[in-house]
């Protein structure tokens, strides 16, 4: 029986440490009180992270799965899914969040959206994010529905309806039949 064993070495153990000649200063009262501030303390600092990280988890998965894909930071992402206010954010994490390629596709044309619409229209940013859709397999002429699904996610920004058709058919420009290939829609 090995456990009688282990209880008589963690006796010994407790013995040697309440018989220790500074144990009992050590535990005196304003000691003893400190040292229950400090834990308490302690403990709450740590259900604060666990919890914080438990809440935010379905977020955060949601979030590094595009990210992920489009093998970029999770800033722009957050940014945007801040930017988006506390519905629409949590609808668009639902969207991304289900299982589907199309959903992710639909996904990353609406962060293409809000980057050059909102963010920066610049022809060089408009290559950068069409590189990055590229080399994730996720670069396809956006489709009237995927504009009013970005036009319900951006809601609370506001987009004007004619800067987002005039990035539409820039954007569409790039998928042009060249040499008899055709895309379909």
């Amino acid at each position: 029986m090995w456990w009688w064993s282990q209880l008589y070495l963690h006796s010994r153990l407790f013995w040697w440490i309440s018989n220790w000649r500074g144990f009992p200063d050590i535990m005196s009262s304003d000691y003893a009180g400190e040292l229950m501030i400090w834990i308490m303390l302690a403990t709450l600092a740590v259900v604060f992270v666990v919890g914080f990280r438990v809440l935010t988890s379905g977020a955060r998965k949601a979030i590094r799965r595009l990210s992920d894909r489009l093998n970029i930071d999770v800033v722009p992402v957050e940014s945007m899914v801040d930017q988006m206010g506390k519905s629409a954010g949590d609808e668009f994490l639902r969207y991304l969040h289900r299982p589907d390629e199309s959903h992710l596709q639909n996904a990353a044309q609406v962060l293409l959206i809000w980057q050059i619409v909102i963010v920066d229209g610049s022809e060089q940013n408009l290559l950068q994010w069409h590189r990055i859709l590229q080399k994730a397999r996720l670069a396809a002429p956006i489709t009237d529905a995927q504009v009013r699904l970005a036009l319900g996610f951006l809601r609370e920004t506001e987009p004007e309806m004619q800067d987002i058709n005039a990035f539409q058919m820039r954007y569409n420009a790039f998928f042009q039949p060249a040499e008899g290939v055709h895309w379909l829609h």
